[in-house]
Protein backbone atom coordinates (compact mmCIF):
# COMPACT_ATOMS: atom_id res chain seq x y z
CA UNK A 1 0.00 0.00 0.00
CA UNK A 2 1.21 3.32 -1.08
CA UNK A 3 4.90 2.20 -1.93
CA UNK A 4 4.70 3.54 -5.68
CA UNK A 5 5.20 6.99 -3.64
CA UNK A 6 9.00 5.68 -2.38
CA UNK A 7 11.74 5.84 -4.45
CA UNK A 8 13.80 3.34 -6.30
CA UNK A 9 16.37 2.98 -3.38
CA UNK A 10 13.50 3.21 -0.46
CA UNK A 11 11.63 0.06 -2.52
CA UNK A 12 14.70 -1.88 -2.81
CA UNK A 13 15.09 -1.41 1.28
CA UNK A 14 11.67 -2.50 1.97
CA UNK A 15 12.06 -5.60 -0.15
CA UNK A 16 14.63 -6.51 2.17
CA UNK A 17 12.92 -5.27 5.13
CA UNK A 18 9.83 -7.00 4.31
CA UNK A 19 11.88 -10.27 3.36
CA UNK A 20 12.87 -10.23 6.99
CA UNK A 21 10.06 -9.74 8.22
CA UNK A 22 8.20 -12.73 6.66
CA UNK A 23 10.98 -15.12 7.65
CA UNK A 24 11.34 -14.08 11.73
CA UNK A 25 9.45 -16.65 12.10
CA UNK A 26 10.77 -19.23 9.54
CA UNK A 27 9.91 -19.96 5.64
CA UNK A 28 7.42 -17.70 4.29
CA UNK A 29 3.93 -18.99 4.08
CA UNK A 30 2.53 -19.15 0.59
CA UNK A 31 -0.17 -16.18 1.71
CA UNK A 32 3.09 -14.44 2.95
CA UNK A 33 4.69 -15.13 -0.54
CA UNK A 34 1.87 -13.91 -2.19
CA UNK A 35 1.68 -10.54 -0.29
CA UNK A 36 5.57 -10.21 -1.32
CA UNK A 37 4.24 -10.45 -4.50
CA UNK A 38 1.78 -8.40 -4.72
CA UNK A 39 4.09 -5.31 -3.25
CA UNK A 40 6.64 -6.05 -5.56
CA UNK A 41 4.46 -5.67 -8.59
CA UNK A 42 3.25 -2.23 -6.81
CA UNK A 43 6.68 -1.10 -6.53
CA UNK A 44 7.22 -1.12 -10.35
CA UNK A 45 8.38 -3.76 -13.17
CA UNK A 46 12.30 -1.56 -12.77
CA UNK A 47 12.45 -3.01 -9.44
CA UNK A 48 10.92 -6.21 -10.31
CA UNK A 49 13.64 -7.01 -12.49
CA UNK A 50 16.36 -5.47 -10.07
CA UNK A 51 15.53 -7.76 -6.68
CA UNK A 52 15.64 -10.90 -6.24
CA UNK A 53 13.85 -12.61 -3.38
CA UNK A 54 16.54 -13.51 -0.73
CA UNK A 55 17.78 -12.27 2.53
CA UNK A 56 20.34 -9.58 2.78
CA UNK A 57 23.09 -9.97 5.31
CA UNK A 58 22.49 -5.82 6.85
CA UNK A 59 19.36 -5.74 8.13
CA UNK A 60 20.58 -2.77 10.91
CA UNK A 61 22.06 -0.82 7.85
CA UNK A 62 18.76 -1.35 6.00
CA UNK A 63 17.15 0.07 9.37
CA UNK A 64 19.46 2.31 9.67
CA UNK A 65 18.75 3.59 6.36
CA UNK A 66 15.06 4.44 6.99
CA UNK A 67 16.13 6.57 10.70
CA UNK A 68 17.20 9.23 8.17
CA UNK A 69 14.13 8.94 5.81
CA UNK A 70 11.13 11.44 6.25
CA UNK A 71 8.15 10.60 8.19
CA UNK A 72 5.86 9.63 5.24
CA UNK A 73 8.14 7.10 4.11
CA UNK A 74 8.80 5.31 7.30
CA UNK A 75 4.77 5.60 8.12
CA UNK A 76 5.04 3.99 4.21
CA UNK A 77 7.24 1.31 5.33
CA UNK A 78 5.72 0.42 8.54
CA UNK A 79 2.38 0.22 7.38
CA UNK A 80 3.63 -2.56 5.26
CA UNK A 81 5.72 -4.17 7.32
CA UNK A 82 2.66 -4.68 9.61
CA UNK A 83 0.50 -5.68 6.68
CA UNK A 84 3.16 -8.11 6.05
CA UNK A 85 3.06 -9.35 10.10
CA UNK A 86 -0.51 -9.53 9.76
CA UNK A 87 -1.62 -11.15 6.53
CA UNK A 88 -1.24 -14.85 7.92
CA UNK A 89 -3.72 -15.67 11.26
CA UNK A 90 -0.56 -16.22 12.94
CA UNK A 91 1.49 -12.73 14.26
CA UNK A 92 3.69 -14.40 16.41
CA UNK A 93 6.03 -12.71 19.36
CA UNK A 94 9.44 -12.39 17.01
CA UNK A 95 7.26 -10.20 14.58
CA UNK A 96 5.67 -8.15 17.52
CA UNK A 97 9.32 -7.45 18.89
CA UNK A 98 10.71 -6.73 15.48
CA UNK A 99 7.80 -4.74 14.01
CA UNK A 100 8.02 -2.84 17.87
CA UNK A 101 12.00 -2.36 17.43
CA UNK A 102 11.68 -0.74 13.76
CA UNK A 103 8.53 1.55 15.25
CA UNK A 104 10.76 2.77 18.27
CA UNK A 105 14.09 3.35 16.19
CA UNK A 106 11.44 5.36 12.75
CA UNK A 107 10.29 7.38 15.88
CA UNK A 108 6.54 6.47 14.90
CA UNK A 109 4.25 7.17 18.77
CA UNK A 110 2.13 4.78 19.48
CA UNK A 111 -0.80 7.07 18.39
CA UNK A 112 0.60 6.75 14.92
CA UNK A 113 0.73 2.85 15.17
CA UNK A 114 -2.50 2.72 16.16
CA UNK A 115 -3.87 4.70 13.00
CA UNK A 116 -1.88 2.87 10.90
CA UNK A 117 -2.74 -0.86 12.46
CA UNK A 118 -6.64 0.33 11.90
CA UNK A 119 -6.12 0.97 8.40
CA UNK A 120 -4.38 -2.47 8.41
CA UNK A 121 -7.67 -3.84 9.88
CA UNK A 122 -10.22 -1.92 7.68
CA UNK A 123 -8.59 -3.35 4.69
CA UNK A 124 -8.05 -6.99 5.73
CA UNK A 125 -12.55 -6.23 7.23
CA UNK A 126 -13.23 -4.85 3.26
CA UNK A 127 -11.69 -7.82 2.12
CA UNK A 128 -13.53 -10.22 3.93
CA UNK A 129 -16.88 -8.34 3.32
CA UNK A 130 -15.75 -8.33 -0.21
CA UNK A 131 -15.17 -12.13 -0.35
CA UNK A 132 -18.41 -12.84 1.63
CA UNK A 133 -20.94 -10.81 -0.82
CA UNK A 134 -19.75 -12.02 -4.16
CA UNK A 135 -19.59 -15.81 -2.35
CA UNK A 136 -23.30 -15.63 -1.63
Amino acid sequence: MLLSLLNRKEKLKFLDLAMHMVSVDGKPTELEQRLLNIMLAEVGDGIVQEYHFSLSKDLPETIKFFEKATPTVKNIVYLNLLKVAMTDEFYNTAEHFMLEDIRERFQIEELKKKQIMRLVYNERDLRERAKRIVSH
